[in-house]
């Protein structure tokens, strides 16, 4: 049975854990926070809304099966990773732009590696927790 207060509460509590979690990732490479924390983030955001709504109904929401995600996060890391050598540099040297963007601040490749994690760990979790849903069912 659906609870309407459950309902009611995750449309807002929805967005406002999900532009959290993208702060957490924003973050992550000049304080504690990061990839692996918003990611967890997101996931507890989206595993909030399949309390409410139902698993079919999150996976209409997220428009592609989170186990999608998985592979598009480990190759945005890895390049990332690879990027300095074409630069001469060993990988995993931090590069970053030159111009520094209104309220993020400076970009560089930690920030991708962060957005690759990101993209794992919400792929990952929810890979778990959807596929134990939908067979319990």
């Amino acid at each position: 049975m659906k609870s309407i207060i459950l309902q009611t509460a995750t449309r807002y509590l929805l967005p406002i854990l999900l532009l959290f979690s993208f702060f957490l990732l924003l973050r992550g490479h000049y304080f504690p926070g990061g990839g692996f924390v918003g990611g967890l983030v997101a996931s507890i955001a989206f595993v909030l809304h399949s309390f409410a709504h139902g698993t079919e109904e999150t996976m209409k929401l997220l428009g592609r099966k989170p186990l999608s995600l998985i592979p598009m996060g480990l190759g945005i890391a890895a390049l990332s990773v690879i990027t300095p050598t074409f630069f001469g540099l060993p990988p995993m040297t931090g590069l970053w732009f030159e111009e520094k963007i209104p309220v993020i601040g400076s970009i560089g490749s930690a920030l991708f590696f962060d957005l690759g994690v990101y993209m794992v760990v919400v792929g990952v979790v929810l890979t778990i927790l959807f596929t134990i849903s939908l067979t319990k069912d």
